[in-house]
């Protein structure tokens, strides 16, 4: 029997359908009410606008009960909304084979340990080798589709642990990440103490000129301090900061009086270490699949070994 033409559009659809499923991750969700559009639902569970606005531009990436359907559709109660996971533009950071040191990874994590010396990202003077080139080239064989999504940087100075979500809405959904560093500050710090300066990036027409500063005028940032080794002439330190700014604790601890060894943008250059001597220890979050808190711990390398024993 010959299909009709809105038969033949609508097995069209599907198959089309089928091909974007097998190509891209879905999100499914059993809907427990009515919602008036798609939109409503999606705004109601913290998708951001910009997630919303890509997943409008492929059509397939909404699926109502396996159907084709738009943030304009409405979404009834018991049925089965999917979205792509990753709707956004595929990554165009250029890929760099670097070895990477893996901490963990599942379906929707991955927690590196980044070393001293590397970019988190590419920049200028760091464009076809730093951290996000080798994890796109780890993943590219992976998932086509992946979009890199870092969730905490660390500057090209400091080692340790940095972790990557591996779509939109494992980005949406991680709860409390915490993370702990360790510091060897210049002079003794014999008591625990909280840091709370605004930290302002300067400018000169326009182009950041990579220090910072504290400043009134700059972004609200807390650091709190705990000693766990005072040494002749350095102090190692636990750190937890309350905000993520770049180079907070370096600029924090100078501008106490206490640079971070072999600092030298907020310091002095050391003998001892070529680099400012931090590394982010320990790293937890809430997995929002796993329903628990996972923690992790990265051992000290080997330059800031070293610095604690010639310190004494």
């Amino acid at each position: 029997m010959t299909k009709t033409k809105s038969e033949n559009l609508k097995q069209k659809s599907e198959d089309n359908s089928l091909l974007l499923q097998k190509s891209h991750a879905f999100s499914s969700y059993k809907i427990k009410q009515d919602y008036e559009t798609v939109y409503y639902f999606l705004k109601d569970n913290g998708f951001s606008e910009n997630f919303i606005t890509n997943l409008r531009k492929v059509k397939g990436f909404i699926l109502i009960n396996n159907q084709p359907s738009t943030t304009k559709s409405f979404l009834p109660k018991d049925s089965i909304l999917s979205i792509c996971n990753n709707p956004n533009p595929k990554t165009t950071i250029m890929p760099c084979i670097l070895p990477l040191d893996i901490v963990y990874e599942d379906a929707y994590y991955l927690l590196v340990n980044k070393p001293s010396g590397i970019s988190t990202m590419p920049n200028r003077s760091h464009f076809s080798k730093n951290l996000a080139g080798a994890i796109c080239w780890y993943m590219q064989s992976r998932q086509p589709d992946f979009t890199l999504r870092i969730l905490n940087r660390l500057d090209k100075d400091t080692s340790g642990l940095v972790l990557v979500a591996k779509n939109s809405i494992a980005q949406k959904d991680i709860k409390n990440i915490e993370k702990t560093y360790l510091a060897i500050c210049e002079g003794k710090i014999d008591k625990s103490c909280t840091i709370s300066k605004p930290i302002l990036t300067i400018c000169e027409n326009g182009v950041n000129l990579q220090k910072r500063v504290i400043s009134e005028k700059g972004q609200e940032a807390t650091t709190s301090i705990t000693p766990v080794k005072i040494m002749d002439e350095c102090t190692l330190l636990s750190i937890k900061l309350q905000h993520g700014r770049t180079h907070q604790i370096r600029v924090h601890l100078a501008s106490i009086g206490h640079p971070l060894v072999g600092d030298q943008l907020y310091g002095k250059i050391s003998d001892k270490i070529n680099h400012a001597a931090l590394c982010c220890t320990e790293l937890s979050f809430y997995h929002p699949y796993l329903k628990k808190k996972l923690c992790f711990t990265a051992p000290l390398p080997q330059d800031f070994l070293m610095l604690t024993h010639s310190c004494v």
